[in-house]
This record gives C-alpha cells, sequence and structure tokens, in this order.
C-alpha cells in the first residue's frame, strides 16, 4: 500500500494512503461545518440588525400588507 505524510500535533507521521485520505476528510468537514455556522450567524444577525434598525418593528402583518398593495 501507498504511504502518506501526515501531520499530527506538529509531528509528521507516515500513514497508509486510506488513513490519510479520511484523517484529512474529517479535517475538510469541520472546516466546512464551521464555515456554515459562520455564514448562517452572518446572514441572521445583519438580517435581524436591518430589521431592528428600520424602526418599524411594532407593525401588525396587515399594515404592512396595506403599504405593500398601494
Amino acid at each position: 500500500m501507498a504511504k502518506q505524510v501526515i501531520t499530527v500535533d506538529g509531528q509528521d507521521e507516515v500513514v497508509r494512503e486510506d488513513t490519510a485520505k479520511s484523517f484529512r476528510g474529517v479535517h475538510w468537514a469541520f472546516l466546512s461545518l464551521g464555515a456554515f455556522i459562520l455564514i448562517l450567524a452572518v446572514l441572521f444577525f445583519g438580517g435581524f440588525l436591518k430589521l431592528a434598525s428600520d424602526g418599524n418593528l411594532d407593525r401588525s402583518p396587515a399594515e404592512i400588507e396595506r403599504d405593500t398593495g398601494r
């Protein structure tokens, strides 16, 4: 089997190719999950802050419908 080198705790380790792919896959999965959570947080708080700065938080849905229907 082919061998590859991965870095674990600052030390290079020689492992099998499938183990190295699995190791890298787990790291990419955590990185992707973190990026997804960060993007969702930015969108959520960005939209929330825009809504809060509008000043019309106490309007009912009927009033909003009337305004858009004009």
